[in-house]
């Protein structure tokens, strides 16, 4: 069943849009996640202050073009920190795309960890402010499902749907082909729904606000540092989950939940989540994946890839974690 902020049935449509309280939460929970939302009757973005649309980034070279320099001007200063040379377009190109993938996603998995709905979010709802990098969103439409099953069906559907249009515009830029961009965005969608088990499990009482633990790993220009007991899990994941010692439940639920929505061969998006654990001298586990793209951080931060880089061993995993 569809619901809708703003086309549902006239005893719906008059009531709160439910994902306004869905974001609200999240946005309190995900300090990486730099996203404003629209109220409603707001208007939307202006072009002329340098915010464009998915559907503009989509279709509108010049748009796309003014984008991408404005990442390349964010990240150049931090490379020269961190003593790399001036990163190339290409890596410009995948930095942005990355943030934008990473936080979509946390947009369309995060109600459906929190409250069981898949966002749609289409084209003109979300925009991306070139200078900053910040996005803005107008919550409208979700979908809810009785089968999990379905409702993961829906979640994977909904991200690439809004995706595809700006995977093909990216492609030149970032010199990547379509197997791995969709390997970039099946990352991104492992890594969203972590990092949210993660910031549930960091959760404070009500008026305390927490510190992100994953603000020690890779974020630059406020991109996340995406690799690193809560109500709202799936229903038939949250019961199953036995945390091992050293992982938090909300962690071990959101990675079981992860696994069941990409379990592999779930065309487009290839791969699957695939966590795996690693034990410390200590005995603490700590999950891991191996990304199916690299994510170019390399390029920015010579020598310290991401932890889940295909570059990084397990045995450097557990010293820095």
């Amino acid at each position: 069943m569809i619901f809708s902020g703003t086309s549902a049935p006239a005893a719906i449509a008059c009531a709160r849009n439910p994902l306004d309280a869905d974001y609200q939460r999240l946005l309190n929970l995900c300090p990486a996640l730099r996203v404003r939302l629209l109220a409603a009757g707001e208007p939307t973005p202006a072009r002329a202050q340098g915010w464009y649309s998915a559907a503009e980034l989509a279709t509108d070279p010049a748009a796309l073009a003014d984008a991408l320099d404005g990442e390349a001007a964010r990240i150049a200063p931090l490379a020269a920190e961190r003593g790399a040379t001036v990163p190339r377009p290409h890596v410009a190109a995948s930095r942005l795309l990355h943030h934008y993938l990473w936080s979509v996603c946390v947009l369309i998995a995060g109600p459906w960890q929190l409250a069981r709905r898949v966002p749609s979010i289409g084209g003109t709802d979300l925009w991306l402010h070139a200078p900053t990098g910040d996005l803005v969103l107008r919550p409208r439409a979700h979908v809810t499902l009785e089968g999990e099953d379905e409702l993961r069906a829906e979640l994977r559907a909904a991200v690439v749907g809004h995706v595809e249009p700006l995977l093909a515009a990216f492609a030149a830029p970032t010199r990547r082909g379509t197997r791995a961009l969709w390997g970039m965005v099946t990352d991104d969608l492992a890594s969203a729904i972590w990092y949210l088990g993660r910031m549930l499990d960091a959760e404070p009482p009500t008026g305390v606000v927490a510190a992100d633990p994953a603000a020690s790993g890779h974020s630059l220009s406020g991109h996340p540092a995406s690799e690193a007991g809560p109500a709202a899990a799936p229903a038939d994941v949250a019961p199953a989950v036995v945390a091992p010692v050293g992982i938090g439940p909300g962690e071990a639920t959101a990675v079981a939940a992860a696994g069941a929505v990409l379990p592999g061969r779930t065309e487009p998006l290839p791969g699957a989540a695939d966590f795996r654990l690693l034990r410390g001298a200590d005995g603490r586990a700590h999950h891991t994946r191996t990304r199916l793209g690299c994510c170019l951080y390399y390029a920015i931060e010579p020598g310290n890839a991401c932890l889940t880089c295909p570059r990084t061993s397990d045995e450097e995993r557990l010293r820095r974690l």
